[in-house]
């Protein structure tokens, strides 16, 4: 038996949250430490790596990894049970693209509303500070929390948040949210009876925006129970399986009541939308990675390729102001190979279902 994956995360990082409810689903034995990854790797005499994410996954007790979106596919060559990546070429890129979405721009929403309201910093610093160690002196707690708050509010620039955008983001997020409403309200996961890497990563980032943090957790409350309910149902779905779903609940009956239809797991080869079973409610999300996400990720990869610090967008009617951010540029190309790697047909179907959202612009 394969020795359980070792975890080295925080429990304030969405990162960490999704890598960890995955494992669960999938029912992959892991532990978990929290707190300092570098120290907790040197317990070890585990080098870390560089530069330093959350979360760290150790394997085997030595092979250090980082980056959850690579991770989750390495996750798939070691285990087969259970999937979350979805069984048609065309459904898995619409599932990495929207994952690669969660990651870099859901999380713009985390890290504004996190840093840049006082209310919400004031929360983090001390909430973060305690996650690490419970028994601190309220002095410490204070000196540490304004350590914290003072290096991740200087950071503000990496997601783009500063005065001209905060309008943007908060438009944005609040347009998401009715979005995960409208799709909830007849779907419990984006692409099928089963959820996918992209749930996960979406998953993430929702632990603190409705679970965390102040300001956008109350505009979660108003705006879609329903999210608020799928983040609490995802955190653990360890015993989801081929028998779920089925019966009645407060006497309104479930027409989801053929096993064949529901038995997901023992292969990848049901539970998953196909192309055109895909609901409207998706196509409208991505609608939304089309009219923020990739306009940014353009723009922010020509202002690397010409050296520039930094660079700045019309969008939504507002103006977008960020510094250069190497990572999204590699974001970028990590997409397109992702939809070079598809046959010729499935890049036709692709372009033709992401027709009229934007995201297509980056498909060419």
């Amino acid at each position: 038996m394969p020795k359980p994956i070792q975890v080295f995360g925080n429990v304030g990082s969405p990162y960490t949250q999704k890598i960890l409810a995955l494992l669960r689903y999938r029912n992959i034995p892991y532990t978990v430490s929290w707190g300092d990854v570098i120290h907790n790797l040197s317990l070890l005499n585990l080098e870390p790596p560089k530069p330093v994410l959350l979360p760290t996954i150790v394997f085997n007790d030595y092979e250090v990894r980082t980056d959850t979106t690579p991770i989750i596919r390495y996750l798939e060559e070691l285990h087969d049970n259970k999937s979350v990546i979805p069984n048609t070429p065309a459904v898995s890129f619409l599932n990495y693209l929207l994952e690669d979405f969660a990651d870099e721009w859901v999380t713009k929403y985390m890290f504004h509303y996190r840093w840049h309201f006082d209310e919400d910093a004031e929360n983090a610093k001390k909430m973060l500070v305690l996650q690490h160690k419970l028994d601190i002196d309220d002095d410490k707690l204070k000196e540490f929390g304004n350590v914290i708050a003072d290096r991740q509010i200087n950071r503000l620039w990496v997601v783009g948040s500063n005065n001209d955008t905060a309008k943007l983001i908060d438009d944005s997020y609040k347009r998401f949210l009715k979005l995960l409403e409208k799709h909830f309200s007849n779907n419990s996961y984006m692409f099928g009876l089963r959820p996918s890497s992209s749930d996960f990563g979406l998953y993430g980032q929702l632990t603190q925006l409705v679970g965390f943090d102040p300001t956008p957790r109350n505009i979660a409350y108003i705006s879609s129970p329903r999210c608020i309910s799928w983040v609490t149902i995802m955190s653990d779905l360890s015993g989801l399986h081929n028998k779920g779903s089925i019966g009645e609940f407060f006497g309104i009956s479930n027409e989801f009541n053929d096993t064949e239809k529901l038995d997901c797991f023992d292969k990848n080869e049901n539970g998953w939308y196909k192309l055109d079973q895909l609901p409207k409610s998706l196509k409208a999300i991505f609608n939304e990675v089309g009219k923020v996400y990739i306009p940014c990720l353009i723009e922010n990869d020509k202002a690397y390729g010409n050296n520039s610090d930094t660079w700045e967008i019309e969008l939504d009617d507002s103006v977008w102001k960020q510094k250069t951010f190497p990572y999204q540029s590699k974001c970028l190309n990590w997409i397109k190979d992702e939809f070079n790697n598809l046959s010729d047909k499935d890049k036709l179907d692709v372009k033709e279902y992401l027709s009229g959202t934007g995201c297509e612009l980056i498909l060419d």
